[in-house]
């Protein structure tokens, strides 16, 4: 394992130069949508928090991680913070492979699809979608989010957001839940898929869904998705511990000990296994750590795309 407190200082650092937690420059992870029809006004914005964007660099840092952790170079993590961020930038082009960015990206722009279909009022602007901090708050550096979520939340106020469409588990947590108890600030927050409007009852599919803990525990949205499913016809088979009880797939973990996530996965991939089905999931870190695993999973979003 490597020491928390090293961990949370770079991560922290990383936010205080970036506003993300890999030092990266938000033009250089946000790129999904580019040469999409995007609207700059509407009823709604579509907050991503960088989330999807993030997970090539996330598969290729915790592949890193695994290497070297519990060995004597673990020490070294917090020189981290010393690297200069244009070599950071380059790092985030060319280490993480064009395929695997383009597969991420492909799943927000199934979202778009789906809004779009859905006829709903939602409009985007990349310049203001910012990572939410989610990840300060989950290791306990509250003094760290608390400063970013204010930071945040007066950017969206200033432009007079006042609604947002989330499109992942723990950005809609971030800013639902704790933005409001930490900044003073509300906004109207809902998923992606509470505004989807599909129907068809030709789906034809067979799936498990794997509830995210932030969905199935926190946030009580479990049912909103299984209904989705259920109008386009397509059978949801049932996997132990799931809504509330879901089981965790062993993120964020994997920023200090990528050995205690493979662990947690393991017992979840048991469970979604044991259904025989194909597993979707709406969480980008779950589904990042169950396609590592070798597991056959797909997001949300791709399946409901392909019926909207």
């Amino acid at each position: 394992m490597y020491d928390p407190k090293d961990i949370v200082e770079l991560i922290a650092a990383n936010v205080r130069r970036t506003r993300n937690p890999f030092g990266a420059s938000n033009s250089a992870v946000n790129t999904w949508w580019k040469g999409l029809p995007m609207h700059r006004e509407g009823d709604a914005m579509l907050f991503t928090g960088l989330m999807y964007q993030s997970v090539p660099l996330i598969e290729k840092t915790t592949g890193y991680l695994a290497r070297f952790e519990d060995s004597r170079l673990a020490r070294y993590t917090r020189h981290a913070r010393l690297v200069p961020s244009f070599l950071v930038n380059l790092g985030f082009r060319f280490l993480a492979s064009g395929k695997e960015k383009q597969k991420f990206n492909a799943i927000l722009a199934s979202i778009h699809k789906i809004l779009t279909t859905s006829g709903v009022d939602f409009f985007y602007r990349p310049e203001l979608d910012y990572y939410s901090g989610i990840l300060l708050h989950d290791l306990g550096d509250s003094e760290g989010f608390a400063r970013h979520a204010a930071f945040v939340a007066e950017k969206l106020r200033q432009n007079g957001i006042k609604k947002l469409i989330t499109v992942d588990p723990h950005t809609t947590y971030a800013m639902k839940i704790l933005y409001p108890e930490v900044t003073g600030e509300s906004f109207e927050v809902h998923t992606w898929f509470e505004h989807a409007r599909l129907e068809g009852k030709n789906g034809h599919a067979r799936v498990t869904l794997h509830d995210p803990c932030f969905y199935g525990r926190y946030l009580e949205l479990s049912d909103v998705p299984y209904s989705l499913l259920d109008k386009l016809g397509i059978e949801c088979v049932p996997v132990k511990n799931s809504g509330k009880f879901t089981n965790c797939c062993g993120g964020p973990a994997e920023s200090i000990s990528p050995s205690l996530t493979n662990e947690v996965l393991g017992r979840r991939i048991e469970e979604l296994n044991a259904t025989g089905a194909p597993v979707v999931a709406m969480c980008p870190i779950c589904l990042g750590n169950l396609l590592r695993a070798g597991v056959r999973a797909e997001d949300f979003s791709t399946l409901l795309a392909r019926y909207a």
